[in-house]
């Protein structure tokens, strides 16, 4: 009897895989274009050597939220297949897309999903923990950009512009609390299903929507948990401050560390509020100078410091979207009997 690998579907299957991962490599290439790389290597010889030092600094931010992802992870996973060095590889993967792919910042779940099912995680509890970690994320954001907020207004900053953005903050807080609720109580990809029954079919959709809602539920249940992880995020967000603070003096243009947290909450909380601009093009500069007026900082000036972030993103997210088309490629090698873990 023929084997597997010797199926035509399989054979097509590996294929059109294969035409996925160079179109992912040609997406590269893309990045390397779209990122403005003179303008990186300008704002390079500006800083100089030391900027890097934002790369291997990056660590510190992955390691957090893999942290806390590991403990979000921690009851599906008892034979610890997924353990603390997998999960930070898979965040800098994610990372890399969100940051870096114009994705419009939510393939980087999807992609978390697929690479902890290659562990023999399934796919609802994989599911529910990656939403959770969005989730968190999103309170923990409202939480700094308060912050950010406070320490604007402590600057007598408060001008015209930067009410209308307190106004939104206001307005937009019942969104966190709301979505906890709709997740914990409200079984939305049960419901879901109606609107996918005409392409897979109702049975399908229906089970694995509630098996989604119940681990969903359980997860919104473990509220130490939830603390826990949530304050990893918190401190994550925090360290992200040290890279404004350390590229404006070596840009010459010192600031405290007040400042440079205000800069790093707001610039992010306007990032995340246009989360649908594929990798926050143009809206971190367009936050890093409004903001960064409030301290005297030029135009100029911001612009330099979002393209230092900009190429630590880069410097990061490169490497590891190259290791994760380096998996998938040596996956596709496998003979495709393997077990459903590795689907």
């Amino acid at each position: 009897m023929a084997s597997c690998t010797d199926c035509p579907d399989d054979r097509g299957l590996k294929l059109a895989a294969y035409i996925g991962g160079l179109l992912g490599l040609g997406l590269l290439i893309f990045l390397v274009v779209r990122t403005d790389l003179p303008a990186m290597l300008q704002t390079f010889a500006v800083g100089g050597w030391r900027l890097l030092c934002l790369v291997p600094y990056r660590t510190l931010y992955l390691i957090l939220y893999a942290i806390g992802w590991l403990m979000l992870l921690r009851p599906y996973d008892t034979q610890r297949r997924a353990g603390l060095g997998y999960l930070f590889w898979v965040t800098t993967v994610r990372e890399g897309i969100d940051r870096v792919l114009p994705v419009a910042n939510v393939g980087g779940g999807v992609a978390g999903v697929r690479l902890l099912r290659w562990r023999g995680i399934a796919a609802a509890p994989a599911g529910a923990t990656v939403i959770v970690e969005i989730l968190l994320t999103l309170i923990v954001m409202y939480v700094f950009t308060a912050l950010g907020l406070l320490l604007l207004i402590d600057l007598n900053a408060a001008g015209l512009q930067y009410r209308k953005f307190i106004l939104v903050f206001v307005l937009s807080l019942p969104v966190p609390a709301l979505t906890v609720l709709a997740l914990r109580y409200g079984s939305i990809f049960e419901r879901f299903h109606d609107l996918l029954r005409p392409l897979v079919g109702a049975i399908a959709v229906s089970e694995g929507g509630a098996a989604l809602d119940h681990e969903l539920r359980a997860c919104l249940h473990r509220g130490w948990t939830l603390i826990g992880a949530a304050s990893l995020q918190f401190v994550a967000v925090i360290s992200g401050a040290f890279e404004v603070w350390f590229a404006l003096r070596l840009f010459g243009q010192p600031i405290g560390v007040g400042g440079a947290l205000m800069l790093e909450s707001l610039t992010q909380a306007v990032r995340h509020i246009a989360f649908v601009v594929p990798a926050g093009l143009g809206v971190q500069e367009a936050g890093l100078i409004m903001f960064g007026h409030a301290l005297g900082i030029s135009s100029e000036l911001a612009l330099a410091v979002s393209m230092a972030k900009r190429l630590r993103e880069v410097l990061c997210g490169v490497p590891a979207l190259i290791s994760w088309q380096w998996m998938e490629v040596r996956r596709l090698r496998r003979p495709l009997s393997g077990s459903v873990g590795d689907a």
